[in-house]
């Protein structure tokens, strides 16, 4: 997610091997998560500028936090890609997850540990306030914030304060899910992309279980489209990330960081 912060991080990563150790237990008493099946419905452009960090649809329009240092910006869109309205964030902060509560937009950072709040008809900023942690994904359930910071840690928040109220650890039958980044909660469900893979998992937010687990691997490819995140500078950051619902259509929309394409899907189980 965080490229030029987090190479070396990678490179050890790898070394190590650490993501599912050759001595890593399967938990029996914590079932592995089935799959989930989709199909593409519609497939529209999306702003290949956008180093996608958050995506909410609400108001028949597309919300969207784009990252970067010098390019991360809040923007609004159709579903065939016309801007709407957007806002450009100061150089010195790199825009995180979204959401929409009480007609109001809530937009992390990621290490400025700032908070912006706006006005989501208008753009215009509210107030500020503070998060302790890294910014990485963010949903709401209707009453309270739900954050994601990269760990396998969800805190749900208070959105007048900013105070963490409760937070769940997320496991699966191999134990906890870290990177968990865009979240999206739907049906007292929340879906998270977990970073660097091709993977959305779906979390009881009462016990943090995957309960469901979404392979959107050459999604791409599959499509037809043509795409070479080599002509895209930090192309090796150009991932999978974005999940939104429209309950209009019980559709979800997904997309990557710098993606031509925004893909409309609906799950088949």
């Amino acid at each position: 997610m965080k490229l030029q912060y987090r190479l070396l991080c990678l490179l050890l990563f790898s070394a190590c091997n650490t993501s599912q150790p050759d001595n890593t237990v399967n938990d029996n008493s914590n079932p592995a998560p089935p799959m989930i099946n989709y199909s593409i419905v519609k497939v529209y452009p999306h702003d290949t500028s956008s180093y996608t960090e958050g995506l909410e649809w609400r108001n028949n329009s597309l919300y969207e936090s784009g990252g970067n240092y010098g390019s991360s910006r809040l923007h609004q869109t159709t579903l065939e890609g016309k801007k709407l309205q957007s806002l450009p964030l100061a150089k010195e902060f790199f825009g995180e997850g979204i959401t929409l509560l009480n007609n109001k937009i809530y937009q992390l950072t990621y290490r400025e540990h700032k908070v912006f709040v706006y006005d989501a008809a208008t753009f215009k900023k509210i107030k500020e306030m503070e998060w302790p942690y890294e910014g990485w994904g963010m949903t709401n359930n209707g009453k309270d914030l739900i954050i994601s910071t990269g760990s396998s840690v969800l805190y749900f928040v208070d959105p007048e304060n900013f105070k963490i109220l409760n937070q769940v650890s997320v496991t699966d039958n191999y134990g906890p899910v870290s990177n968990l980044n865009e979240l999206e909660y739907v049906n007292n469900r929340i879906y998270a992309n977990i970073w660097q893979t091709d993977y959305i998992v779906k979390i009881d937010p009462e016990t943090g279980r995957v309960t469901g687990k979404l392979d959107a691997g050459g999604i791409l490819q599959k499509s037809g489209i043509a795409y070479n995140p080599e002509d895209y500078p930090g192309s090796n950051g150009n991932v999978l990330n974005g999940i939104a619902y429209d309950s209009a259509r019980n559709s979800f929309y997904i997309t990557g960081k710098k993606w031509p394409a925004l893909f409309e899907i609906k799950l088949n189980n």
